[in-house]
C-alpha cells in the first residue's frame, strides 16, 4: 500500500468510528462461486464476537469526510477543521479485496460524507458495492450507509448489492434536528426508511435479493436534552412502523471547535448501556414502551441498576412468582432470568417440580433472581419488601448484562 493511500485510510477509517451501526448478523449464509471472493456465515459485528465465541471484523470507512452538511453535533461538518480526505471507487475496491485476501476482515462497512451532492454521493457508494459483487465476485458483507436525500431509485440499487442498509435518525425529535441539523429532515429521513422497509418486506415475499439482512439506524445520545424515556418511545415506533432489524445508541463525543448549544461533555457510557438493555427487553422479554417507562426515574433509565431489575422494584407486588406454574411472560420478567433460561425452565418443569438447585443450574443469575421467585423448596421471606433490596443487588457498573 502506498503512502497516499495509507494516510487516506487512517483519516477515513479514524472518522468512521462514530457509526455505531455495523453489525453483519443477519445476512444470509454464502460462499462464492468459482473464480469468486469471500463468504458469510449470518453472525458477526465489527471486531467484536459472534455468539458462537468467533472474533469477526468488517473493514469500516468514509468514502470521504468531505460533507455539505453543517451538522452541529459532527466532527466531519462542513466548518470543521479537521483532515479531509476522499477515497476513489477504485480505492475502497482494491482496499476490500486485498484486506479480504489477507484474511484481516469478512466484509466491508462504507458510509461517507455528502459531496456535490446526495445522490452523487449514493451512486459513489452504489459503484463499489457493485464493483465488488460483478467484477470481483465479492461474496462477502457489505453493509452501505444510504443518504435519505437521494433519488429513491438509487436507494433501490443500493439494495440489489448490499447486505444490509441504513439510515441514520441521528437525533430523536423534530425539534432537536431542527435545532443541531437543520439542514436535515427528519420527514424525508423517515419517508426513506419507510419506502426502504417495503422494498425489504416485498423482496422477502417475492423471494428476490434486496438488503436480505434488513435495515438499522443510529441514534446519537446526550447531544440534546431527550430523556432515556422518549429514546425508547421513538425506537419502539421506528421497530414498529419500519420492521428496523437494531437501533444503535451512540454516546454523543465531545469535538473540537463544538458550537456551544452542544453538552461540553459525554453522557455517562453506562446510560448508553441502559437503553441497550432496555431496547432489549422490547424486543426479547415481551415489555411494552410504557412497561420501560415505568421503569424510568423522571424519564431517565437508573445507572446502578438494569431496568428489568428498576422495573421489579417497581412492581413488587407482582412477586415473587412460582417458577414451576408461572406463565413465560412473567417469568421473562424476573430479574436474573435470561430468555433461554426462562425457555430451560418451561420445559424442565414439565417432568419435574423445579428446586432452587434446579433454577441455580439453568441461570447464572440466581443472585439477583431469589427474591423474585418461588420454587419447590423454596420461598422468600419478605424479601421484596427489604428497603435496602435494591443496594443489595445493585452491581458496579460493566460492560454487558443481559439480565
Amino acid at each position: 500500500m502506498d503512502d497516499a493511500l495509507k494516510k487516506k485510510l487512517t483519516i477515513l477509517a479514524d472518522a468512521a468510528k462514530y457509526d455505531a451501526s455495523c453489525a453483519s448478523s443477519g445476512a444470509p449464509k454464502r460462499k462464492a462461486e468459482a473464480g469468486g471472493l469471500g463468504s458469510t456465515t449470518g453472525a458477526g459485528i465489527c471486531h467484536a464476537y459472534t455468539p458462537d465465541g468467533r472474533c469477526v471484523s468488517l473493514l469500516k470507512i468514509l468514502l470521504t469526510n468531505y460533507c455539505l452538511f453543517d451538522c452541529a453535533y459532527c466532527v466531519n461538518r462542513r466548518s470543521s477543521n479537521v483532515r479531509r480526505a476522499k477515497f476513489s471507487v477504485d480505492e475502497v475496491v482494491t482496499l476490500t479485496v486485498e484486506f479480504y485476501k489477507r484474511n484481516y476482515i469478512e466484509g466491508l462497512f462504507l458510509s461517507s460524507g455528502i459531496i456535490r451532492s446526495p445522490d452523487h454521493t449514493m451512486e459513489q457508494l452504489i459503484r463499489v458495492a457493485k464493483t465488488l459483487r460483478q467484477r470481483h465476485g465479492f461474496r462477502g458483507y457489505i453493509h452501505l450507509k444510504t443518504i435519505p436525500e437521494a433519488s429513491p431509485w438509487l436507494i433501490e440499487q443500493a439494495g440489489l448489492y448490499a447486505d444490509r442498509l441504513s439510515i441514520n435518525l441521528e437525533l430523536p425529535t423534530e425539534a432537536s434536528l431542527e435545532r443541531l441539523a437543520p439542514e436535515k429532515d427528519g420527514a424525508a429521513i423517515q419517508t426513506a426508511m419507510g419506502q426502504m422497509g417495503e422494498r425489504i418486506l416485498q423482496a422477502k415475499e417475492e423471494k428476490r435479493r434486496f438488503a436480505p439482512a434488513g435495515q438499522s439506524t443510529q441514534v446519537i445520545v446526550g447531544a440534546d436534552a431527550s430523556t432515556d424515556e422518549s429514546l425508547i418511545r421513538t425506537s419502539a415506533r421506528l421497530y414498529d412502523h419500519y420492521g428496523l432489524k437494531r437501533i444503535y445508541y451512540s454516546a454523543f463525543s465531545p469535538i473540537p471547535d463544538a458550537a456551544s448549544i452542544l453538552p461540553s461533555k459525554s453522557p455517562p457510557l453506562q446510560r448508553e448501556h441502559r437503553l441497550y438493555q432496555a431496547d432489549w427487553l422490547m424486543r426479547y422479554y415481551e415489555f411494552s414502551p410504557d412497561d420501560v417507562a415505568g421503569a424510568t426515574e423522571s424519564g431517565m433509565l437508573a445507572l446502578d441498576v438494569d431496568p428489568k431489575l428498576a422495573w421489579a422494584l417497581r412492581n413488587r407486588d407482582r412477586f415473587p412468582v412460582d417458577v414451576n406454574k408461572a406463565d413465560r411472560e412473567m417469568l421473562l420478567r424476573v430479574p436474573g432470568l435470561g430468555v433461554r433460561a426462562v425457555d430451560k425452565i418451561v420445559a424442565a418443569r414439565r417432568h419435574a417440580s423445579l428446586r432452587l438447585d434446579d433454577v441455580a443450574r439453568l441461570t447464572s443469575g440466581l443472585k439477583r433472581a431469589r427474591p423474585f421467585l418461588v420454587a419447590a423448596d423454596y420461598a422468600p421471606t419478605r424479601l421484596t419488601d427489604r428497603l435496602d433490596l435494591r443496594a443489595r443487588l445493585a452491581e458496579p457498573p460493566r460492560q454487558l448484562s443481559l439480565f
